[in-house]
């Protein structure tokens, strides 16, 4: 009777299908905890920040471009009542080396970083007011870093940055897939408006933006721009988020089981990263979030290796981490 229940849950999850591939059938499940869970419990405090780095705009154009992104930024923090600070202006990359020394290990990191990116052949720069900081700095500087740290780098020449910085618990985003894209990058403009919220970026329909879904959105909105003025695009940007150091082309996400076989697709966990919370998802701890993911992940890994087990052991299997799921959703916040 047990594998029967189970098996049923499983076929029904089994034909719904999400926008994004990472997200599985305890999507489902998390959606229906919450919709008898939700009046038990109460919005539960954020244990994040998000640090906005705004380089040398060059000229008063972009500084307007840089200062837009920085409200759309501010705006998304306010909503998702998520503290948010802003280094700026005069020795800037030695007020971000002194800010990524004194965070707190407690907390998860975003950092955004917002401007312009050189590459002289040998290093990627991000240029700010006063000394510029390359891609071996800010990794040096990020690595004693214990927490979850996500890196949105929306500068051009930003894809230089991405395989010093990626590693164990990191999501790296550029705007960019090498450095060699040296021109004015605007896929930050559109990801500052979908992480709020944006509806058009949010995929699955779950009321809320994860950084996946935001980096598609943008990345769509950025080929959208090339195409309509007829321009060859200068910037293709990049996600990593399982610290191979090799990103994933938006593009790839959506495809064909068969075009990405064999392939090590970056977004599991950047699908499961968000700023502005839906309704249900407020009514969750960073803890039981976190605890959440995990099983998400869990999930995932035992649907890769059904074919290798019987049926018994799949289902009692997959029953244990329903059950556990049922578990987070039992405890108030």
């Amino acid at each position: 009777m047990r594998k029967k229940v189970v098996q049923s849950f499983s076929s029904f999850w089994s034909g719904i299908r999400f926008a994004t591939p990472c997200l599985n059938e305890l999507k489902l499940w998390t959606t229906l905890g919450f919709a008898l869970l939700a009046p038990l419990l109460h919005a539960a405090p954020r244990e994040m920040d998000v640090v906005l780095v705004v380089g040398a705009a060059g000229t008063e154009e972009y500084g307007k471009k840089f200062q837009t992104q920085v409200e759309a930024w501010k705006k998304a923090c306010t909503k998702g009542a998520v503290p948010m600070e802003v280094i700026a202006g005069n020795e800037t990359t030695a007020k971000l080396e002194q800010r990524l020394a004194a965070a707190k290990p407690e907390r998860s990191l975003w950092l955004v970083l917002i401007g312009h990116g050189t590459f002289d052949g040998r290093e990627a720069m991000f240029s700010a007011e006063g000394p510029d900081f390359d891609a071996k700095q800010l990794a040096a500087w990020i690595k004693p870093l214990k927490q979850e740290v996500a890196v949105i780098h929306t500068a051009s020449s930003s894809g230089g940055f991405l395989k010093a910085l990626s590693g164990k618990k990191r999501v790296i985003i550029t705007s960019t897939k090498s450095p060699d894209e040296v021109f004015y990058a605007r896929f930050g403009e559109y990801f500052a408006v979908a992480i709020g919220g944006k509806d058009e970026a949010d995929l699955d329909q779950d009321k809320q933006v994860s950084l996946l879904e935001a980096f598609r959105h943008a990345s769509k909105a950025t080929a959208t721009f090339y195409e309509n003025e007829g321009r060859l695009a200068t910037e293709h940007a990049l996600i990593e988020d399982n610290g191979d150091g090799v990103g994933t082309r938006s593009e790839v996400f959506g495809a064909e089981p068969s075009a990405t076989a064999g392939m090590s697709v970056d977004g599991e966990r950047a699908a499961q990263m968000v700023l502005v919370l839906s309704e249900e998802e407020q009514k969750l701890t960073d803890a039981q979030r976190s605890t959440r993911d995990a099983l998400e992940s869990e999930l995932k890994k035992l649907k890769e290796q059904r074919a290798k087990m019987n049926e018994d052991e799949y289902y009692t299997k997959l029953e244990t981490l329903m059950r556990k799921l049922g578990e987070v959703y039992e405890t108030k916040s």
